[in-house]
């Protein structure tokens, strides 16, 4: 066995790990519901989605930490004592574990622990803030915030979830915090690939239930999808030899690239455009509203610049945070 062989078998077997841990957590089963007989079953509600980007306009300042207002989703947190968030734990800068403090932190965990402190209050130099951190997988994102609402379910997800009108009909998003892009990662020895077209009839991997896939197979539809449950999973199969490639957001890819010596993001315009929203129970507006309310707080006085400066600038470049669209009613 050569010595790059060897180091992308370690590799390989060291986040297996980490991905096999990421997808521990089981989504709440769904409340199952009889139809009588003699009932005609009733139009399922649409959500009118001219302009997917469009969320709820906040409700004018924020309400002070810990004096939330009676009866609302934030008082039901707050009750519950800490937040309940699906997040990812092994995307690298957006949701991963650090391997020596075993914390999950990232630019995702920051905009969770922002929502939790407008909550609960700034937490002690030292202390965490009030979260509670289920690590979940992509096709668990809707499901778990679909899941009936009852003392610890899941609050909000932050899992790099792209903002669409398929995806308005079955949950709520937050404003736009972070505009991604779709690329592709491949083995750094493969000069000649330039793009997704040059990989017709070899295997890709895509997280299951992402959009990614979904645009992978518009792209090429010559090309061979292959899932996984994880962006790790994907960089598994990728350094065991079972793929040729993994296609996703830009932001993902830049972190599995610096995992693996071997691997790199082609350098080609994305080809496709992946708007991150914060994914909440469609039915919970005004936390919606009010997490929108945090959203605008962090991009006025710069905590969205300092957590986007820390976790993606090295690896993406320059970015402001993207302006939020409001008027959904």
């Amino acid at each position: 066995m050569n010595k790059k062989s060897l180091i992308a078998g370690t590799l390989a077997l060291l986040f297996a790990a980490t991905a096999c841990g990421s997808s521990a957590y089981d989504a709440t089963p769904l409340p199952v519901k009889e139809t009588p007989p003699a009932a005609k079953p009733a139009a399922p509600a649409v959500q009118d989605c001219t302009n997917a980007l469009q969320s709820y306009l906040p409700d004018g300042p924020l309400p002070a930490p810990n004096a939330m207002p009676a009866g609302s989703t934030m008082a039901k947190i707050a009750a519950h004592g800490r937040l309940v968030a699906g997040v990812s734990a092994d995307s690298l800068n957006l949701g991963s574990r650090n391997p020596l403090t075993g914390k999950i932190e990232g630019f995702d965990i920051d905009m969770i622990n922002a929502v939790a402190d407008a909550i609960f209050g700034t937490p002690a130099p030292g202390q965490p803030s009030k979260v509670e951190l289920r690590v979940i997988s992509s096709p668990q994102r809707l499901p778990v915030l679909k899941a009936e609402r009852k003392p610890g379910a899941i609050d909000i997800v932050a899992r790099n979830i792209t903002i669409n009108c398929a995806r308005w009909k079955e949950i709520a998003f937050s404003a736009e915090y972070y505009r991604s892009g779709q690329k592709l990662l491949v083995q750094s020895d493969m000069t000649t690939v330039k793009s997704l077209d040059d990989l017709s009839g070899q295997k890709v991997c895509a997280p299951a239930g992402s959009t990614s896939l979904d645009n992978m197979i518009k792209a090429n539809p010559k090309v061979v999808p292959v899932t996984a449950d994880t962006d790790g999973g994907c960089l598994v199969l990728f350094q065991q030899g079972k793929v040729v490639g993994i296609t996703g957001d830009d932001t993902v890819l830049a972190g599995e690239a610096a995992q693996d010596p071997y691997a790199k993001v082609i350098q080609a315009p994305p080809f496709s455009q992946e708007p991150y929203g914060l994914g909440m129970n469609k039915d919970q507006v005004d936390f919606v509203k009010f997490v929108n309310g945090v959203l605008a707080e962090m991009k006025a006085d710069g905590r969205w610049q300092i957590s986007y400066n820390k976790w993606l600038l090295p690896a993406l470049g320059k970015a402001k945070p993207p302006a939020p669209v409001y008027g959904r009613s």
